[in-house]
């Protein structure tokens, strides 16, 4: 390896150095930002109370008839995902069709649509949901509010590119047969980026299921709330089984959604 670089060009060989100087000095940088005060002296204390959690989680915070618990926290997420993610696929749509290069003569049309789609996908679903949940108060409907803006930004930049990379043949046979737009759009269009549409939106699915776990921690509902309030009390048996119902929930839906996936593209 060493001789392979030795019979490079001396210019080639100086820019792969400047290169690796340039990446040593942004990681020295970053870590120079970065200030370490040693450990808390309280430190070792919260570790075992955390092992010990570890060791016994409150199951009986899976079930509770009589108010809130672990099932109906999971639930709740899972409610703001599915909603969030469909009030996206939908929205989405028509801007991916008008950001989309082959679908639109005009440049500035499918610049403007490009542009919009980043601005919206630009800001992070958790400064989405505090803005939502200053405007219509706390709760699931903030969440899904959240998701839903957030996810049209990155969906509807993935709908244009499948827009962009389909077959144009079947659209051209179309409209040499004189077909009208619509009946091209109809006929030719959505049939080829259908699959790959459900597709996209179930990984996005996906993605929706984590975030929203954690938009329940600044109050947008969820099973993020009653996980920052057992954070805060420092009832580590309660945390423990609050991320046990998280991780089996990501897990199926993962396998569920990937298994979907494959039978769709």
């Amino acid at each position: 390896m060493r001789n392979e670089v030795l019979k490079k060009p001396l210019k080639v060989r100086i820019r792969v150095w400047l290169v690796a100087l340039l990446v040593l000095a942004i990681y020295a940088w970053s870590l120079s930002g970065i200030p370490f005060t040693g450990l808390k002296e309280t430190a070792g204390d919260v570790t075992v109370s955390i092992l010990q959690g570890l060791l016994h989680p409150d199951w009986s915070y899976v079930y509770i008839p009589e108010g809130e618990d672990l099932l109906r926290g999971l639930l709740d997420t899972l409610a703001i995902s599915v909603l969030g993610t469909f009030i996206s696929a939908i929205l989405c749509v028509p801007f991916a069709f008008v950001a989309a290069n082959n679908m639109n003569r005009l440049k500035i049309v499918t610049g403007l649509g490009k542009f919009f789609l980043s601005v919206v996908r630009t800001f992070p679903e958790i400064v989405m949901a505090i803005l939502f949940i200053k405007a219509v108060g706390p709760g699931a409907y903030a969440g899904v509010l959240a998701l839903g803006i957030h996810s049209i930004g990155m969906l509807g930049k993935l709908f244009s590119e499948v827009i962009e990379n389909m077959d144009l043949g079947p659209t051209e046979a179309l409209a040499a047969c004189g077909a009208s737009r619509l009946q091209t759009l109809w006929f030719a269009v959505i049939p080829q980026v259908l699959p790959e549409f459900f597709s996209l939106s179930l990984y996005r699915f996906e993605i929706n299921v984590r975030s929203a776990t954690i938009l329940g921690i600044i109050g947008a509902g969820g099973i993020g709330t009653p996980l920052i309030f057992a954070l805060e009390a420092r009832s580590w048996d309660r945390v423990v089984i609050i991320l046990l119902g998280i991780i089996v929930m990501v897990s199926l839906i993962d396998l569920i959604s990937g298994y979907i996936r494959k039978k769709l593209v």
